[in-house]
C-alpha cells in the first residue's frame, strides 16, 4: 500500500474509540457554568468574594477518555477560587470549605439532584445521574500568598529556560483546603499550595513541541472571566493522544484492582517530560514508554510537580497506609507490560492477532476488517493466529535517574 493511501495506525484507531465526544465537553461546561451562576447570585454566601470557577485535570488538559464500563461516571474536576475579601488571616480552611459546601448543597436542592454532596479531604463531590452521569469535584481555594508564589518561581527558575513562563505559572498558584491539615480549623498560614492552571500552562508548552500544531487548537490561557470555558481541542496533539491511549491501557490492566493503578497525573507528567516532538502516535508511544522509567528519581520527590517541586505526585508510594497497594511496584508492572503490549501491536502479525490483543488490552472490538484495512492486509490472505498475550509477572529493574 502506498504512503498516500495508507490509513490510520492502530493507536489512531484506538484513540478514536476512547476519546470523548464533543457533547460530553458541552454538557459538562453547561453544568459547571450553571454552578458558577448559582454561586454568583445575589443571595449567595460567595457573592462578595469574586468567585472564579475553572476546570482542571484531564478535561482541562484534553486527555479525558471514556469510562471503561458504561455504568461508570465521568470525572470533572473544578476549582472554586475566592479572589477578593479573603485571606489566610481572615478565614480558616474550614470556613472557606463550608461556605462553598453550603452553596453547592443549596444548588443540589435547587436542581433536584438526588444524591447529597459528599465531603472529600480537599473537595466537595456532586453526583449527576441523568443521560450523562458524572461526578463533579469542586476544590475550594484562595489566591496564594506572595511568599508561596516566590517559592514556586524560584523552584521553576531552575528547570525552565523561559523566565516569563515561570513567572506566569508561579502567579497562578492557589492555596487549597484540606481537612487532614492540623490547622484546618484555625487561622494559619500553613495551607497546602496547588497550581492546576499553572500545570495546564506547563503542559501546553510540552504539547506544542510538535511542529505545525493547528491554530484551531484552543490555548490553555489564563481567563479572567467568572467561569472559565473548557478548552475544546479541534485537533488533538500527539502528546494528548499518547496519554489517552496509555490511560486506557492502564484502566484495562487494573480493571479488577482500581485502587492500585498508576494515577493519571503521574502518567501525564512523565509522558509530557519524555515527549520529544514525535509527530505520530506510534513513534511517540515508543519513545515515551522507553523514557518514562528513567524520569523517576530515587530520592524524594520521586515525581515532582513541575510547577511546585515541593509536591511529589508519587508521595503515596512510600506512605504506610498505602503499603498494601504496592503502588510503586504496580507502576513499573504497568510500564513494563505497556512496553511489551505496544511492541506486540507494532509487530502487526495479522488482523486476527491484533484484534485479539486490542480486545484483551484495551477492551475494544475494532473488528478484523477495520484492522486489516488499517494494516493494509487483505483479509482473504490472513491466517488465523491466536494472539499470545505477554503477561509481565515482575517489572524490569526501573531505569531511574540519580540527582
Amino acid at each position: 500500500m502506498s504512503k498516500e493511501t495508507k490509513n490510520e495506525t492502530l493507536p489512531d484507531l484506538i484513540l478514536k474509540e476512547i476519546g470523548l465526544p464533543a457533547s460530553a465537553y458541552e454538557k459538562s461546561e453547561t453544568r459547571y457554568t450553571d454552578v458558577g451562576d448559582w454561586f454568583d447570585r445575589e443571595e449567595s454566601l460567595l457573592k462578595d468574594y469574586d468567585t472564579h470557577i475553572f476546570p482542571q485535570g484531564s478535561f482541562r488538559l484534553g486527555t479525558a477518555i471514556r469510562p471503561l464500563h458504561q455504568n461508570e461516571e465521568y470525572d470533572l474536576d473544578l476549582a472554586c477560587e475566592l479572589r477578593a475579601n479573603v485571606s489566610k488571616q481572615t478565614h480558616t480552611q474550614e470556613q472557606i470549605k463550608n461556605m462553598v459546601g453550603t452553596e453547592l448543597s443549596a444548588y443540589r436542592t435547587y436542581r433536584n439532584i438526588k444524591a447529597p454532596i459528599e465531603s472529600k479531604h480537599r473537595c466537595w463531590r456532586l453526583d449527576y445521574q441523568d443521560e450523562m452521569s458524572f461526578h463533579m469535584d469542586v476544590v475550594p481555594c484562595i489566591f496564594s500568598s506572595e511568599s508561596a508564589r516566590e517559592i514556586a518561581l524560584n523552584s521553576m527558575r531552575i528547570k525552565e529556560r523561559d523566565l516569563n513562563l515561570a513567572t506566569t505559572i508561579s502567579n497562578l498558584s492557589v492555596s487549597i483546603t484540606d481537612d487532614r491539615d492540623v490547622d484546618f480549623k484555625t487561622i494559619s498560614n500553613n495551607w497546602k499550595n496547588s497550581n492546576p492552571e499553572g500545570y495546564a500552562k506547563w503542559f501546553e508548552t510540552k504539547m506544542k513541541i510538535v511542529r505545525g500544531l493547528s491554530s484551531e487548537t484552543t490555548e490553555l490561557a489564563l481567563c479572567r472571566a467568572q467561569v472559565d470555558k473548557l478548552p475544546i481541542f479541534k485537533r488533538k496533539s500527539v502528546l494528548q493522544g499518547v496519554i489517552q491511549v496509555l490511560k486506557r491501557h492502564r484502566d484495562q490492566m487494573f480493571n479488577d484492582n482500581q485502587d492500585a493503578k498508576p494515577i493519571s497525573i503521574i502518567i501525564t507528567t512523565l509522558a509530557a517530560r519524555a515527549y520529544e516532538g514525535e509527530q505520530d502516535l506510534e513513534s511517540a508511544l515508543s519513545g515515551i514508554l522507553s523514557k518514562m522509567g528513567s524520569l523517576i528519581d530515587y530520592q524524594k520527590p520521586r515525581i515532582p510537580n513541575p510547577t511546585n517541586s515541593a509536591e511529589d505526585f508519587a508521595d503515596r508510594w512510600s506512605m504506610p497506609q498505602y503499603k498494601h497497594l504496592q503502588l510503586e511496584k504496580n507502576f513499573f508492572l504497568w510500564l513494563t507490560q505497556a512496553q511489551a503490549d505496544f511492541e506486540n501491536l507494532r509487530s502487526r502479525k495479522d488482523a486476527y492477532f491484533v484484534e485479539g490483543l486490542v480486545k484483551a488490552k484495551f477492551a475494544l472490538n475494532l473488528g478484523k476488517k477495520t484492522i486489516g484495512t488499517s494494516l493494509g492486509i487483505p483479509l482473504s490472505t490472513v491466517s488465523i493466529i491466536t494472539p499470545k498475550s505477554t503477561i509481565i509477572a515482575a517489572p524490569a529493574r526501573p531505569w531511574r535517574s540519580m540527582k
